[in-house]
């Protein structure tokens, strides 16, 4: 138990009317902080709640995610884009593939949002402790999780139509001159720890762009992606037979399902480990499709998705300098993803 306060607005009555917009009819007499702690980009808050009468059926436990006060009206915007996905996507997607959401609230004046989520503290557990990679069959899990969560929304008609948006060639010109600006403050950041190669690499990538993101304009065989997506956002079941939940969805859209997976191995692993992997994860990701009821994406054009994809991670070190997010994450994410843009000659892309 903790004395950590609640934030403004969070009290027996919220919680009382939020239970009962999910359809459960529990009274909340009192609530409690077992823990709080912040995260690089949050707040979360584990609670206790006790109620008046027969609480059979009710959870004994939530979450409650909530921003950071420094980061309100920042240029981070991940929490409303989180309360977003709850809004939209979560609603929309079928049951044991991501937490349940009790309440989702963004405040437009001042920035402040918060999510009320099952705890799954008793039944999940995350893989590992960050920064090291999962076991095997862990692994395998969460592409599986993955795999599912993006069958379902595989070409789904609302892509772009109220789930996400498509930029357009004028966005994206525009997207792409952010990621330069951000790019050029990146690189004089990281002086001559950027090697040639790397900035050669980099030049090469912005300059063909254009033609490059004629996947993305494609519109074809799309999902919604998480963003985030290494193995520290997926619960494990602790028991066999339950199924993982991924959680953390700041920074989701619409776009190609191995972005998820080049984030997860080439961003965040290591040579020796991941080209173990790598071929073999892919296989169960692509099994795992089929089986959800994806059709007419064969085993190469996954391979050269995500070979694409691999390429596009080398920005995500940039993103995550521009948002302040500290060196010890993106300097070794740095050096790993360019590790495997070489592997898979990621530049032979570039023309």
């Amino acid at each position: 138990m903790t004395t950590q306060a609640l934030p403004d607005g969070v009290d027996t009555a919220f919680l009382t009317a939020a239970l009962r917009r999910s359809g459960l009819p529990g009274r909340v007499r009192d609530v409690s902080v077992l823990r709080a702690f912040p995260t690089i980009l949050s707040h979360i808050f584990r609670l206790r709640l006790d109620y008046e009468g027969d609480a059979a059926g009710l959870p004994e436990t939530l979450l409650l995610k909530a921003g950071l006060p420094e980061r309100a009206g920042g240029p981070w915007m991940g929490g409303r884009h989180e309360v977003a996905f709850y809004a939209t996507v979560a609603a929309a997607t079928p049951s044991g593939l991501i937490p349940r959401c009790y309440d989702s609230h963004w405040d437009p004046r001042t920035g402040a949002w918060r999510l009320l989520l099952e705890d799954l503290t008793e039944s999940h557990r995350i893989a590992t402790p960050w920064p090291l990679p999962p076991e095997l069959a862990d692994a395998e899990a969460i592409v599986r999780a993955r795999a599912g969560f993006h069958a379902a929304w595989w070409n789904h008609p609302r892509l772009g139509a109220g789930v996400g948006e498509w930029l357009d060639e004028a966005g994206m010109e525009q997207w792409l001159q952010g990621l330069a600006e951000k790019y050029a403050r990146f690189a004089e950041e990281a002086g001559d720890g950027l090697s040639g190669a790397q900035r050669d690499l980099y030049a090469r990538l912005l300059e063909a762009a254009p033609r490059l993101l004629g996947r993305y304009h494609s519109h074809a065989h799309m999902t919604v992606i998480q963003g985030d997506s290494h193995v520290w956002n997926c619960f494990l079941p602790k028991q066999a037979g339950g199924g993982a939940m991924l959680f953390d969805w700041d920074s989701w859209s619409a776009n190609v399902a191995t972005i998820d997976l080049a984030y997860m191995m080439a961003l965040h692993w290591y040579p020796e480990l991941r080209r173990e992997r790598e071929s073999h994860l892919l296989d169960v990701y692509h099994a795992e499709l089929l089986a959800r009821g994806v059709h007419g994406y064969d085993r190469r054009a996954l391979q050269d998705d995500y070979r694409l994809s691999v390429l596009w991670q080398i920005t995500t070190p940039i993103q995550q300098h521009s948002f302040g997010i500290p060196p010890v994450i993106w300097w070794n994410n740095l050096e790993r993803v360019h590790m495997a843009a070489r592997d898979l000659d990621c530049r032979a892309l570039l023309g």
